[in-house]
């Protein structure tokens, strides 16, 4: 009997361990996903499609805000290159509030987002709502598809 207590606590230190483990693992993966997230809207407006493609795959679908027609991969870096070369540059990018649900190798983001840019000397202020969705793919996530719309 008296080795019970021993024996639970030495589980109960066992499992804690591994949850700790699994807790920095979701943490580090955490962190990860909204490295390329961010990665994701810099490289847009940086017009950077190199970077973009290694985040961006080719069957890529994005809604964007005010946009009546549904944006395919060639779309979405035409208008990241048409924005870099107009002069457009961009001067802030926050995400003030962000939720993640985790399904597997599938993350949903659900975001406000706000960015300021800049294009001839005029900048221009921009809010809203995002839900993006990533897959964790070969230990790499990338962007196949989101939907924003501007803030009221």
């Amino acid at each position: 009997m008296r080795r019970l207590p021993w024996i639970t606590a030495a589980l109960i230190a066992v499992l804690l361990t591994l949850n700790g483990s699994a807790l920095a693992s979701s943490t580090k993966e955490q962190a990860d996903l909204l490295t390329v997230r961010e990665a994701v809207w810099r490289d847009w407006f940086a017009g950077d499609t190199k970077s973009l493609a290694k985040l961006v795959p080719s069957n890529a679908i994005a809604i964007s805000t005010g946009e009546e027609h549904w944006q395919n991969h060639a779309d979405i870096f035409r208008e990241a290159v048409k924005f870099h070369a107009s002069g457009g540059k961009l001067v802030r990018l926050e995400f003030p509030r962000t939720e993640v649900q985790r399904f597997g190798n599938v993350a949903v983001l659900y975001s406000k987002y706000l960015y300021e840019t800049e294009t001839n000397g005029k900048r221009s202020l921009s809010s809203g709502r995002a839900t993006e969705v990533f897959v964790l793919n070969n230990g790499q996530w990338t962007n196949p598809g989101w939907h924003t719309d501007s803030e009221k």
